[in-house]
Formats: structure tokens, sequence, C-alpha cells
């Protein structure tokens, strides 16, 4: 491969520009488990402090909460599902009609709300405006906490995101592995060509515009192809093993979350040590759950430092993207550093 060519390798990792506008934001995330239960319990909440002040007594306070409980939840329960049901089409729309379209549904909600209160006959007189009031200012406040959530997940992301290609295409990897295929160049040619053609589909992956997730499938594709690279530097000093499920490729991680984890697994286990490590990559699923793990050994002294920006980023991008239902753990025992992750399949 000559100059022209490699120069031309990398010059494909850069892709071109987007020429279509970028898409709305969604707003009302409202699919998460954990978005439901913090809505029903901010819900509960001020109904059982508004009851508060006309009880008499801790039993009346009780039987009002009840009578007003058995109206706001259903009705946030249908605002939830509404809005989530619903949320493609909102993201079409402008911000400000979106806004005006949940609070005019939480108003539609809490008369709902109402209304079963009235078919059950447990009011006489149902107060139809109070209840439409309540759900608008109530749905109003939920928008703007899930407004909140959206725009935080935007300047997370472009901060972990920036700090991983920091990391991945540091100045001495890219120069460590145009050395390597400098030497393979002769005695190994097609090795080479090899080389400087995994080095470009890990820059295309990297520099590409993805969106919010990808599949397990592509985070393992690029993890491998990082491994191939580091595997012609360290050779034998590297030892890696992989255990993939092949029923948990499906499930969905934010981009580029997983080979920063083989890279420290790289960085911290082979690259300090002289008799090297062993890396294990394995996926399984559990269920509805798959569970993803990098293990690797350390050199004795070495421990975890170093790894904690790159844990950080990883555990609030996948706190982000699924909620409750991510679990991120790590940990070092008896010279074996793992991490692990669940997500939901």
């Amino acid at each position: 491969m000559n100059d022209d060519q490699i120069l031309s390798a990398l010059h494909e990792a850069h892709p071109p520009r987007r020429s279509a506008a970028e898409p709305e934001v969604r707003v009302f995330d409202a699919c998460h488990i954990g978005v439901v239960l913090r809505a029903v319990l901010f819900v509960e909440s001020s109904v059982a402090t508004v009851c508060m002040f006309g009880a008499q007594d801790p039993a009346d306070w009780l039987a009002q909460l009840g009578l007003v409980t058995a109206a706001a939840l259903p009705g946030t329960l249908a605002w939830l599902a509404c809005t989530c049901a619903a949320q493609r089409l909102l993201a079409r729309m402008r911000r400000p009609l979106q806004y005006g379209v949940a609070v005019g549904a939480g108003g539609l909600a809490g008369t709902y709300g109402c209304a079963v209160l009235a078919w059950s006959g447990l009011v006489q007189s149902p107060p139809w405006l109070a209840s439409y009031v309540a759900g608008a200012m109530l749905s109003s406040l939920l928008v703007i906490a899930l407004v909140m959530r959206a725009q935080g997940r935007m300047p997370s992301d472009t901060t972990a995101r920036l700090s991983e290609l920091q990391s991945r295409i540091r100045p001495h990897f890219l120069f460590n592995t145009l050395n390597s295929a400098v030497a393979l160049v002769r005695a190994e040619p097609a090795q080479a060509e090899s080389l400087l053609e995994d080095l470009s589909d890990l820059f295309r992956h990297a520099l590409k515009d993805v969106g919010h997730a990808v599949n397990v499938r592509e985070e393992l594709a690029l993890a491998q192809r990082y491994l191939a690279i580091e595997k012609v530097r360290f050779g034998e000093r590297m030892r890696v093993h992989w255990e993939l499920d092949p029923m948990a490729d499906d499930a969905l991680l934010p981009p580029l979350i997983l080979q920063p984890l083989v890279e420290n697994a790289v960085r911290h286990g082979v690259e300090p040590s002289v008799e090297g490590a062993d890396i294990m990559i394995s996926t399984r699923c559990k269920g509805s759950v798959v569970v993803i793990k990098v293990t690797n050994t350390v050199p004795a002294g070495q421990g975890a430092r170093g790894q904690g920006l790159a844990l950080h980023n990883v555990r609030q991008r996948l706190a982000l993207l699924h909620d409750v239902q991510g679990q991120f753990r790590f940990g070092l025992k008896n010279g074996v550093f793992q991490v692990r992750m669940e997500v939901p399949l």
C-alpha cells in the first residue's frame, strides 16, 4: 500500500457533511420506567400536600388522599401513556406547540380522572374545571422536568464524546499504529494493509455522526477493530478472549461506550506489564436483560488508577439512555478488574 492509498484510507474516516436538517430532540421522553415512577411519585406527593390543607385529622387526610388519588393516578398514567405513544408526532411540531399540546393533554387527563370519580359515584358534584386546571398545571411541571432532562442529555453526551475521542485518537496511538504498519510493509504487506484498514474503519466509526443509540453488535465490531490494531503492537502480551451471546446483539447502548472500556483494559492491564494481560469481553442474555462484561488482569500494585474519567462518562451516558434500567458497576478483586453493565433487551 503506497502513501496515496494510506492517505486515502485515513481520509475516508471523515464523513461528508450532512445536508439534512438536524432532527428535533424528543422532549417528551416519557417511555422510561424511571420517568413513569418519578412522575407518579411527584403527582402523589403534590396531592398528599394539598390534601393536608383541608384535612381535620389524619383519618380525614387519608380519606381525602384516597379519593383524590383515585382521580389523579388514572389521569397521570393516561397522560404518560399518551405522550409516550405520540412522542414521534410531537417531535415534528414546533417547540411551543409541543408544550401547548402536552399541557392541554394534561388538562384532559385531569378531566378524565374526575370522570372516573363521577362514574364510580364517589363524588356527587364532580369538580370538572378544577380537575382540568390541576391536570394542566401538574403536566406543565412534568413538561419542564422532561425538557430539563432532554437538555441535560446533550451537553453530557457532547462532553463524554469529546473526551472519548480525545483518548481514542491520541497522537501516540495513531503514530504507534502507523509505525507498526511501516514495519510490516516489507515483511508482511498483507498484514500491514489489514492493519491500516482496521485503523481506517476505527476512525470512520469514531468520527461519523451516529444517533443516540446503537446495538451491541456494532459496539463489539468497533472493539474488535481496536484490539486487532493493538494486537499487532503487543503481540502475545495481549491475550483476548470473547464469550458472546448472539441473543444479546440487539440490545441498545450509547454510541462509543464499549471501546473506551476496552482501551482502559489495554492501557492499564497490558501496557504496564512485561508479562502482558488477559482481556475478556463477554455478553449474555438473561431474560429481558443483557449483561456485558469487560475484564482484564492488572499488574501487581497497578490498581484501577487513571480510569475514573472514562468510567464516569460511561456510567453517565448509560443512565441517560436507559435511566434506572441501565446498571453499571466496576471493581478490582484479586488482581482482576471488571466492568459490568446491564441494559434492557
